[in-house]
């Protein structure tokens, strides 16, 4: 794999990563929007997926962001009667976004951003290197 297709690699992780994160910054900001009508549905977690694509031409494999999907599972219900989404037993269905999960997803998707920038800033003084070997 030559330097480029290298770099190629590393940020269509980027790329993914960022989305990754823009997805997670939107569960953190709605982990607690309740539905806004008496028995209504709160906000539901939502995942990313990624998938492999293989580029022909340079036989390199990058990722791509496949469709962001909602989680499955059951909501929390908390007792609070004047909550103005409670049902009529006075329960109010909470998100199934937990803060510490995303934290921790979070903090994958900034470690695997940083890793696709070394990859590329090796890469790129390696090329740099090559260059001045070339010229030298």
């Amino acid at each position: 794999m030559d330097f480029f297709n290298t770099m190629k690699v590393a940020a269509s992780g980027l790329t993914a990563q960022g989305s990754r994160l823009k997805v997670i910054a939107e569960n953190m900001a709605n982990a607690q929007s309740t539905g806004t009508s008496p028995g209504g549905e709160p906000y539901r977690r939502k995942i990313i997926t990624f998938r492999s694509v293989l580029d022909r031409a340079s036989a390199t494999s990058t990722v791509t962001t496949g469709p962001v999907a909602t989680a499955g599972g059951d909501f929390e219900r908390r007792y609070d009667p004047t909550h103005p989404a409670a049902d009529k037993d006075g329960y109010v269905m909470l998100p199934n976004v937990n803060p510490l999960m995303e934290m921790m997803d979070m903090r994958e998707a900034q470690q695997s951003y940083q890793a696709n920038i070394n990859v590329i800033e090796a890469a790129k003084s390696m090329l740099s290197r090559t260059i001045d070997l070339l010229h030298g």
